[in-house]
């Protein structure tokens, strides 16, 4: 009978933080303000810093957030209610019902949608995508390293599909894609094949590519032929590649203020943050002989070019 008691007591708990939530949510707010809901799996001291930050930059908005087990299912929210998913279970659980509210999704790459979505794009959701923009990258290493022109680029199952779009960027501005598939990490031989035939590396953000793993044989190999590696994002700068565009939580909550500026039928259904900066590594630099990277100089003429048509 205790057993039964507590179980019986914390299913009604989880119903009444459930409705308490609701009922939050349904309060009548000023005509100006919105209900801001963000929320992922883990409520981690970077996910509060982040609903903190966006909280004070909106201080007219009620801006909550709240752990996804704690969430009812999605249609059970106000479809008034502005949803910011922080996390891919999120996005697995706004993608069981299309009843839901406008949605934000963060921190999504583009081959962690495609995965999940394939070519497919549910309504009602936009995508803010987390991995560096390709021609972003490639106007990168046009400004650093001019005399490039052969881009090499390593791909697997996962990561093929950028390889058109890659090649369509590439093409105006005179660079060639020179693409090799590396099916099985642990032969060095698709790395050399690609070495040979390639001024720099551009890396994909894939993680079966680029990870742990991979990181000592991919950067060792690409130092030993003098061959600098580009992104794939600026975890794998401070791991050795030699530079790479991102966005952080500046950046990032420029771009959500923007959008929730406006109403959500407004929201593009994909986006990749127009604000960003440069990160280098100086010793990489040094050691392949190349001229430092100057972040903020770089960042600066690749924003001025991206304004112009």
């Amino acid at each position: 009978m205790g057993d039964q008691s507590r179980m019986t007591l914390l299913f009604v708990s989880r119903l009444w933080r459930r409705g308490l939530l609701l009922a939050c949510l349904l309060l009548t707010a000023p005509a100006w303000s919105a209900d801001i809901l963000l929320t992922a799996a883990e409520d981690s001291a970077g996910v509060q810093a982040f609903a903190q930050a966006l909280a004070q930059q909106r201080p007219e908005d009620h801006v909550t957030f709240t752990a996804l087990k704690d969430l009812p299912a999605p249609n059970q929210l106000p479809a008034t209610t502005r949803l910011i998913l922080l996390d891919l279970p999120g996005l697995d659980w706004r993608l069981q019902d299309t009843q839901g509210p406008p949605t934000l999704v963060l921190r999504i790459s583009r081959l962690q949608a495609r995965q999940r979505l394939g070519t497919a794009h549910p309504a009602k959701i936009s995508l803010l995508w987390s991995d560096p923009p390709l021609e972003r990258q490639l106007n990168l290493i046009a400004n650093i390293l001019p005399q490039a022109r052969r881009i090499g680029v390593l791909y697997g199952t996962d990561s093929e599909f950028l390889l058109p779009e890659l090649r369509q960027y590439a093409t105006p501005k005179g660079l060639e894609i020179v693409p090799q598939r590396w099916d099985n990490i642990s032969d060095s031989r698709p790395l050399q094949t690609l070495f040979k035939s390639s001024d720099v590396l551009l890396g994909l953000d894939d993680p079966q590519l680029y990870n742990p793993k991979t990181a000592k044989n991919l950067l060792l190999s690409s130092y030993a032929q003098q061959l600098p590696l580009v992104g794939p994002n600026a975890g794998f700068v401070r791991a050795g590649s030699l530079a790479s565009t991102y966005s952080d939580q500046a950046d990032w909550l420029a771009v959500l203020d923007r959008l929730l500026d406006h109403p959500p039928a407004n929201w593009p259904r994909t986006l990749y943050p127009e604000h960003f900066k440069v990160v280098g590594n100086p010793q990489v630099a040094r050691s392949l002989g190349i001229e430092q990277v100057d972040e903020v100089a770089v960042a600066a003429r690749l924003a001025e070019g991206e304004k112009r048509p």
